[in-house]
C-alpha cells in the first residue's frame, strides 16, 4: 500500500545520493534510479539534477517535496492502520530520540513497553538534530519522537519532563563547591560551546536568562567531548541535566544564579492519525517518566499544535 516511488524520492532528497538512498531502503542503486525515473515520468517533472558526486533537488522537486512528505506519511499511516485492524496484537513503533533520552530513557521505557506489548516491535532512530528529529515525525519516518521544540514543526505533543540546564566545571575549580555559578562568571570564564544540531539555542537560553554573553573559547559537537574538555580544566560548559545523570568524566555540577530549563515532550504527527501501537507507546512513556521523575506537568498538559 505504501508508495515505493515516494519512499525513494524522499530518501534521495535526504541523502543527496542514489547510492545512499539505496542503502537506507535496502534496494539496489539501479532500483532507486528506476523508481525515481518512474515518478518523474508520472509527474511530468524533473525532480533531481544528476551531477557528479551527488544529486540535488530541482526547483520543481523542492516545490513538491512537502506534498510528497505529507502524502507518503498518510499512506504509511493507512498501511499501519489496516495492518492493525487485521491483527491488533502486532505492529511497529519507530521512535526518534536525541542522545540523552536514548541513553537514559529509552531502555527503561522499551522494557516496560515490551512487557505489556511483547508482539509490538520498537525501532529507535537516534537523531540529535532537533529540526531533523521533528521533521522525521512530520514526514512519517518516525511515528513519535522525543523533542524539545515540537511546535516548530506543528506537531501534537505531550509534555513529559522539565530538564534543568546546569553549569559543569572541573572538579578542582574554585567554584566547584559553590551553591550557584555566579552570573559574572558566566560572562568571564572560558566557555566550551556545544555546537550544531540546534543545540546552542537550548544552552543560550541560560545565558539569556542571566543577561550575559558567553566568552566562547572552544566549540565542539559532542556532549561527551564537552565533558572531557571541562574535566581537563579547559573551561566550563552548560549541559542538560539528563545527559549528566551518569557522566563519563569527573565534573562539578551546579545551577546558574538565574536557573533555566528545557521541556522534553513526546511528539506525534497527529493524535487523530497516530496508530494504536504509537498511542500505546506514548501512554507507557508518560507513565514511565512520571514514575521515575517528579511530576513536571498536569495530566491536561497535552498540546495539539495542529488544529
Amino acid at each position: 500500500m505504501a508508495n515505493q516511488r515516494y519512499d525513494a524520492f524522499l530518501a534521495v532528497a535526504r541523502a543527496g545520493s542514489f547510492k545512499a538512498a539505496a542503502e537506507e531502503l535496502g534496494y539496489t542503486q539501479a532500483g532507486i534510479s528506476y523508481l525515481i525515473n518512474a515518478l518523474e515520468k508520472e509527474l511530468g517533472l524533473t525532480l533531481f539534477d544528476r551531477e557528479y558526486g551527488g544529486v540535488h533537488l530541482t526547483a520543481d522537486g523542492r516545490e513538491v517535496l512537502s506534498l510528497v512528505q505529507a502524502i507518503n506519511a498518510d499512506e504509511h499511516a493507512l498501511a499501519t492502520r489496516v495492518h492493525e485492524l487485521a491483527n491488533r496484537e502486532w505492529g511497529l513503533v519507530r521512535v526518534g530520540s536525541f542522545t540523552s533520552a536514548a541513553i537514559e530513557w529509552f531502555p527503561g521505557i522499551a522494557s516496560a513497553f515490551l512487557e505489556q506489548y511483547p508482539n509490538i516491535d520498537l525501532k529507535l532512530l537516534c537523531i540529535d538534530d532537533e529540526a531533523e528529529l521533528t521533521a522525521a515525525t512530520r514526514s512519517g519516518r518516525a511515528d513519535c519522537a522525543f523533542s524539545v521544540a515540537p511546535e516548530q514543526q506543528a506537531l501534537d505533543a505531550i509534555q513529559l519532563h522539565t530538564d534543568p540546564l546546569l553549569v559543569v566545571l572541573p572538579p578542582d575549580h574554585p567554584l566547584a563547591h559553590a551553591k550557584v555559578f555566579p552570573t559574572e562568571a558566566l560572562a568571564r570564564e572560558p566557555y566550551i560551546q556545544l555546537q550544531g544540531n540546534a543545540r546552542p539555542s537550548e544552552m543560550e537560553a541560560l545565558f539569556e536568562a542571566n543577561g550575559v554573553e558567553p566568552n566562547v573559547r572552544f566549540t565542539v559537537d559532542s556532549d561527551y567531548a564537552v565533558m572531557a574538555m571541562v574535566s581537563a580544566g579547559l573551561g566550563f560548559s552548560v549541559l542538560p541535566s539528563l545527559i549528566l545523570r551518569r557522566p563519563l568524566f569527573p565534573l562539578a555540577v551546579l545551577p546558574a544564579e538565574q536557573e533555566c530549563a528545557r521541556t522534553i515532550s513526546l511528539a506525534v504527527r497527529s493524535w487523530d492519525t497516530a496508530s494504536a501501537a504509537t498511542r500505546a507507546f506514548v501512554e507507557v512513556t508518560e507513565r514511565w517518566v512520571a514514575e521515575h521523575y517528579a511530576p513536571a506537568r498536569t495530566p491536561a498538559a497535552r498540546t495539539a499544535s495542529r488544529q
